[in-house]
């Protein structure tokens, strides 16, 4: 495979070159688009002119200038307000290597390590995708899950909540990509893939501070396998690299290709900026194109993102012909893909708990490799059979108990630091000229936004009339500690660079049931501009782990040094890094270790073998004390917050006595 994908880029490269040299003759075709809004409220898209670009298209031929024709016709229309008008299909991945692996990987649990006889008992921390996903596969193989969420409801980094309107304020700008395998087949697996609103092949940049509303695409055309078709779409999208910059770029990724995941590896512990510095790419390249992916990807720059980062996406993208596609859930996450989840979990056995934070890890005091059970809030304990962590790095790391500190296993997790990240909602008065796709935006404040209204039906549903955006504001961290008033006057300026006939900064409707938009240092506009009738934040800050430099090495494996303990999480080892898809991979990982783990002890004691060390003791679980419930009750977290996990600082004697006597 290797060796094909380098005959591939070889070409690829070949093709830079020529096209370099020719360019003007055979590429001629400019992708930088400007929106316009009719009269009737819709948008229609325009390619910028460019006498030269006018000039040269006579030269394509004639089959190419059809497709090409027939693609933007396909982007007209995906770009106008009234949803629905255009329903993408799903891509093909039934043959695709990688989902085959997923496919593969779940049959393995279902058919080869499942039990026919009792399941293990296995106690998940943490009720996000890999929590979700960890006991989805659990139960596949006839174990018994117990999920403990410490929130009031389910999605960690992708939860959503409704408000008392009916509105959805979301923690991320979550988007599927056609790379994402194990994702994809957990949708199939759930019967749920028809919610995976898939958009036409192509990505837009906007072009902030522009006269009018414009973006550069690349489209990649659907009749070229990949990675000749991300070469079209970079070849063709003369509006933001020079050719120059194309050659320099390609002959930059040629070992990528050629050596495969040695180099990728060895890309870990520099920057993306480095990477492109020693290899005399321009700066403007950076600006251009590696500052939004870097901020798409990681929610840092490209001087903080590790290379490696960026190679693994791309690789994906240019290895798969549908892999850098993109999909919106028809709803918000918590309700069209956790729901789903719970229900499967439940319907096989498993038990999901919300409000139940998990306070001290308790370690068997003859056997500090094990572990004993679980504090909960109110003095509750729960044990079993094995323990899975499917918290954010940053939770575990508080709950880490004494004995294990030293062990290098989580010694090294010190290192991983959740990045903040911050999610905006802004509601309108009227419709924006936005496409039906996800935008990287190219300024320094924001990464990458989309109006849910045209992307997403649910959204669409409540604002037929109106736009809603979502936008990621990246890197999040010198804006955590300031006002949501500051926070919302820093995106209407960047909304006024991207939107320049549409929107003005202090275009904002005053509400006196929102304290943020209530405020008279936001004047009244006229009625040329659209204004902000609703707004909300929800501030992370601990979101995935930070991917500079160096933390390849601090990720933990899915098994543990601990007998009874296993880690998911998308930190944990595993080949799509912080991402949906790391989390969903993740917990399918650790469920592997467990159904492995318990199917020798089964066969061992068929067989009358030599008998396998028994199991960790446990301690008998408690109930919750009812007298503690209400001084409790601040466990119970606001919505849009995030849970700040923390230790019980003692342990009750009662508890201390019976693990003295394990």
């Amino acid at each position: 495979m290797r060796y094909a994908m380098a005959f591939y880029f070889c070409a690829y490269s070949f093709l830079l070159a020529t096209t370099t040299a020719f360019g003007a003759a055979f590429i001629p075709i400019s992708n930088s688009r400007r929106l316009l809004t009719n009269h009737d409220g819709t948008t229609r898209c325009c390619p910028s002119s460019s006498s030269a670009s006018c000039r040269t298209s006579q030269h394509l031929s004639r089959s190419w200038r059809m497709a090409l024709q027939q693609q933007d016709e396909r982007t007209l229309q995906s770009s106008k307000s009234s949803y629905g008008s255009v329903v993408a299909p799903p891509p093909d991945v039934s043959n695709v290597a990688s989902y085959v692996e997923a496919v593969r990987m779940v049959e393995y649990l279902k058919k080869d390590l499942s039990v026919s006889s009792k399941g293990a008992k296995v106690i998940v921390m943490g009720g996000g995708l890999a929590g979700l996903s960890t006991a989805k596969h659990l139960v596949d193989a006839g174990h018994v899950p117990i999920v403990l969420e410490a929130r009031n409801l389910l999605g960690g980094k992708i939860a959503a909540w409704r408000d008392d309107d009916g509105d959805v304020s979301e923690t991320g700008l979550h988007v599927f990509f056609g790379a994402y395998p194990n994702a994809l087949q957990l949708f199939d697996d759930l019967g749920i893939a028809d919610r995976l609103q898939w958009k036409a092949h192509q990505m837009y940049f906007a072009k902030p501070g522009r006269p009018t509303r414009e973006f550069a695409v690349f489209d990649f055309p659907p009749m070229l396998p990949a990675p000749l078709n991300a070469a079209w779409a970079i070849l063709t999208c003369t509006d933001m690299l020079t050719w120059p910059e194309k050659i320099l770029l390609g002959i930059g990724l040629i070992p990528a290709y050629v050596f495969g995941q040695s180099y990728v590896e060895e890309q870990e512990g520099i920057t993306v900026q480095q990477w492109l510095d020693d290899r005399g790419i321009p700066q403007s390249v950076s600006d251009q194109v590696f500052l939004a992916l870097s901020k798409a990807l990681g929610f840092i720059g490209p001087e903080q993102l590790s290379m490696q980062c960026v190679l693994i996406a791309l690789n994906r993208f240019l290895q798969e012909t549908s892999g850098s596609r993109i999909a919106f859930l028809d709803g918000n996450p918590t309700e069209r893909l956790c729901e789903p989840l719970r229900e499967y979990i439940e319907s096989k056995g498993g038990v999901l708990r919300l409000n139940a934070p998990v306070r001290r890890i308790l370690v068997n005091p003859d056997n500090e490799h094990s572990l004993a059970g679980l504090l909960l809030k109110s003095d509750e304990v729960v044990s079993g059979d094995y323990y899975v962590n499917a918290m954010p790095v940053d939770a575990l790391k508080t709950l880490i108990p004494e004995p294990w500190r030293a062990m290098p296993y989580f010694s090294k997790l010190q290192k991983l630091r959740g990045v903040p990240v911050m999610n905006i909602h802004l509601w309108f008065d009227r419709k924006l000229s936005t496409v039906d796709n996800l935008i990287f935006s190219r300024s320094p404040l924001l990464s990458v936004y989309a109006d849910m209204s045209e992307t997403c039906a649910e959204y669409a549903a409540s604002n037929s009339n109106t736009s809603m955006l979502e936008l990621v504001l990246a890197p999040a961290a010198p804006y955590m500690t300031q006002s949501d008033e500051a926070i919302l006057n820093l995106n209407m300026a960047e909304l006024e660079r991207l939107f320049p006939q549409e929107v003005r900064r202090h275009a904002i409707i005053h509400d006196s049931n929102n304290p943020t938009l209530s405020s008279s240092s936001f004047p009244q506009d006229d009625d040329q501009y659209a204004k902000v009738t609703k707004f909300t934040l929800v501030r992370t800050p601990t979101s995935v782990y930070t991917t500079v430099p160096g933390m390849e090495e601090a990720r933990p494996t899915q098994a543990s040094p601990i007998s009874n303990f296993v880690c998911a999480g998308d930190f944990s080892k595993q080949k799509y890094l912080a991402s949906m898809e790391g989390a969903i991979l993740s917990g399918k990982l650790a469920a592997t270790v467990i159904a492995e783990k318990w199917l020798q002890r089964s066969l061992h004691n068929d067989n009358d073998e030599e008998a396998l060390p028994s199991l960790p003791r446990q301690l008998t679980e408690r109930s919750p004390i009812s007298e503690l419930a209400g001084a409790d009750q601040e466990d119970l977290i606001p919505d849009r917050t995030m849970y700040l996990t923390t230790q019980a600082k003692t342990v009750p004697q009662a508890i201390q006595d019976e693990l003295a006597c394990l």
